[in-house]
């Protein structure tokens, strides 16, 4: 057997883990990614309103070259660190000037950077990496190689105190790419777009042996946009723009600004950037986007009377047909890993809807024969989505119960859209009634524990009034894992079936009695995918800055933990933040429990599907664990394993 001791513990120092792991911080499959790093740190100078240029060349050899005029990376000695700044920013991982946004004379109130990491990540995957710094009346340069300094930081030339601005030199290390050549194509759309977001940034690519390329836009979204889409639009482009100058909730300068177009036949693939970064996976500032436009164009076509009878619209009929180009400027953004691909911010769905909304509504009532286009495209959509609904509809039209009086249906018929909830308590209930989306979101509240199904026969379930109105409510029959090819669930009500209760013990076995009933009773559902749960937080943590109070929900104990290590790391002081913990989902507000719940686009919800042999295999557990005559086999399992189980007790 092989040793396992302390000593086999490795711990991983400076930029040892990104070499180690290069996958965990930056695409591998070309070096286009950690030259973007720099780029993204030159752009959030110009954010900051101090860059005007940014030049990127390309020698033959590979090296690249990226500049800017802003202020230059500080090069004084770090007062902790006893080392220069400019040094630590690119050796060292978790350090840089992105992380006290909320702080008076922070050296970056809104930016794509918020890690610390990026350039440190450039450093260690380059075999070598010059900087070179204009700053305070100097020019000063240090050099790297393989992550290590090789030439220290030294005053070369003297320069005038406005001449500022930082040069990053990289050759990147092709031991750690599949190809050793950065994408021209990505990294030209790159700067482009910089270009096109940022109005008057000069932005350059040189290419050895190319001609050289610049871009510089006094308002360059509308021109841009119909650059890249095919085909001609239905209506002209909608190009906005709105900041926050108030604090309501969020704080000022955060807004975002967007183009838009429809096509009869949809255009080319949208584009959104948040700080200028782009978010090629999208998130929750392009759910905001497309929440504002759907709400604006639902308002105009009631207000104008087009839609026809028993027609309602959905999100999916507005914007189907919408391509656009969205660029958010967030305060605080939360990203889903390092490549920031995908914007995670529950308060960005909330601040970009609310900065489209006004604006485009106005656009539609000011050109009212646009808005008719763009709302006659939405019903052409919405008809066809309901005729392929109906076809649905048809096969399981016969024979249907009479649905439970505390049912508060949907009014959808598509079953691909609707979900419903099953709801722990009328308190409960009663607050997703008021906060649920009613075309698509239905909410059965239950009363009182549900009753343990394990061992019921089938005939006898229907005794249980919870357990009734649950099946009649879905719409299928209950049926066991040996016939479950032959059961019909064409009756299926609701693509969804969500287990909404609370995040306590309560709730938990809450949960585990409905998981009984799905596993033993409609275990067909289970293996389809149609059974999932709710994730409410536990906690809120309300952080005070400038008149603006910022909401951060935490789904548990160590997330809370988290959030507040990240806000000690912001210097955020402790007299500004409150913890407030929810007893439960009715103390919740209907806004709360949308935002945190409810919405699509910014909820927490696990799936709970399984493969039939799992479900075969997980029969024997809850054999275990809910079996009336298995008292000692319980016992026996909690005395030698329960001391696995995580619980809050």
């Amino acid at each position: 057997m092989s040793d396992y001791s302390a000593s086999s513990i490795r711990v991983l120092k400076d930029l040892e883990p990104v070499k180690e792991r290069p996958g965990m911080y930056t695409r591998t499959t070309c070096p286009t990614h950690i030259v973007q790093e720099v780029i993204d740190n030159a752009a959030d100078e110009a954010l900051a309103g101090f860059a005007r240029k940014i030049t990127v060349a390309i020698r033959a050899d590979g090296l690249v070259e990226v500049s800017d005029n802003g202020r230059g990376i500080p090069v004084e000695i770090h007062p902790e660190e006893k080392r220069p700044a400019v040094e630590l920013v690119f050796s060292k991982l978790h350090a840089g000037g992105k992380f006290n946004k909320k702080e008076s004379g922070n050296a970056y109130r809104f930016s794509g950077g918020l890690h610390g990491v990026g350039v440190s990540v450039t450093n260690a995957l380059s075999s070598r990496l010059e900087v070179e710094v204009k700053r305070g009346g100097g020019v000063y340069r240090m050099a790297f190689a393989e992550g290590f300094v090789v030439e220290a930081l030294t005053r070369i030339a003297d320069c005038g105190q406005r001449n500022t601005g930082t040069t990053v030199r990289i050759q990147p290390n092709p031991r750690y790419f599949d190809s050793p050549k950065v994408n021209l194509a990505q990294l030209e759309h790159l700067l482009r777009s910089k270009a096109v977001l940022m109005p008057n940034l000069s932005v350059s690519l040189e290419v050895e042996g190319q001609e050289k390329k610049e871009w510089c836009y006094q308002n360059g979204m509308a021109d841009y946009l119909n650059e890249m889409m095919p085909g001609q639009p239905v209506v002209p482009i909608f190009v906005g723009e709105k900041t926050v100058e108030v604090a309501n909730g969020f704080a000022i300068g955060e807004g975002a600004a967007w183009a838009l177009a429809w096509f009869e036949e949809g255009g080319g693939k949208p584009e959104s950037y948040v700080n200028l970064i782009p978010t090629l996976d999208g998130g929750t500032h392009e759910a905001g986007l497309k929440a504002g436009v759907f709400e604006a164009v639902k308002a105009f076509a009631d207000h104008h009377a087009i839609l026809p009878a028993k027609v309602k619209l959905a999100q999916e009929d507005v914007t189907g047909r919408m391509t656009f180009l969205l660029s958010a400027k967030v305060l605080d953004p939360q990203f889903q890993g390092q490549t920031k691909e995908k914007l995670t911010s529950r308060d960005a769905y909330k601040l970009v809807s609310q900065m489209v909304r006004d604006p485009f509504e106005l656009w539609l009532n000011s050109n009212a024969e646009y808005g008719k286009k763009i709302a006659e495209l939405a019903v052409k959509a919405a008809q066809n989505r309901m005729k392929s609904a109906q076809k649905v509809e048809k096969k399981k039209s016969s024979g249907i119960a009479t649905l439970p009086g505390k049912l508060t249906d949907c009014e959808s018929d598509d079953i691909s859209r609707n979900e419903i909830f099953l709801v722990e308590g009328d308190s409960a209930g009663g607050s997703a009634k008021q906060g649920r989306d009613k075309e698509t979101q239905a909410v059965l509240p239950l009363r009182g524990k549900v009753l343990n199904t394990w061992e019921v026969d089938r005939d006898q379930l229907f005794k249980n009034n919870e357990v009734h109105d649950i099946s009649v409510a879905i719409g299928v029959d209950p049926h066991g894992i040996e016939n479950m090819d032959a059961v019909d669930i064409s009756g299926l009500r609701y693509g969804r079936i969500i287990v909404m209760s609370d995040a306590d013990v309560d709730g938990s076995h809450i949960q585990v009695l409905l998981f009984t009933l799905f596993l033993r009773h409609f275990p067909a559902l289970v293996e389809r995918g149609h059974i999932h749960v709710a994730q409410p937080p536990l906690f809120r943590v309300d952080v005070e800055a400038r008149g603006h109070t910022r909401k951060i929900y935490c789904l548990d104990e160590d997330e809370k933990v988290q959030t507040l290590g990240k806000l000690k790391d912001e210097k955020v002081p402790e007299n500004k933040i409150t913890v407030s913990r929810f007893k439960g989902l009715g103390e919740m507000n209907p806004d709360q429990l949308w935002e945190t719940t409810l919405c699509p686009d910014t909820r927490r919800l696990v799936p709970f599907t399984a493969p039939r042999e799992t479900i075969k295999e997980m029969g024997e557990t809850f054999t275990l664990l809910m079996g009336k005559g298995e008292a000692a086999a319980r016992r026996a399992w909690m005395e030698r394993d329960g001391g696995l189980v995580e619980a809050d007790v």
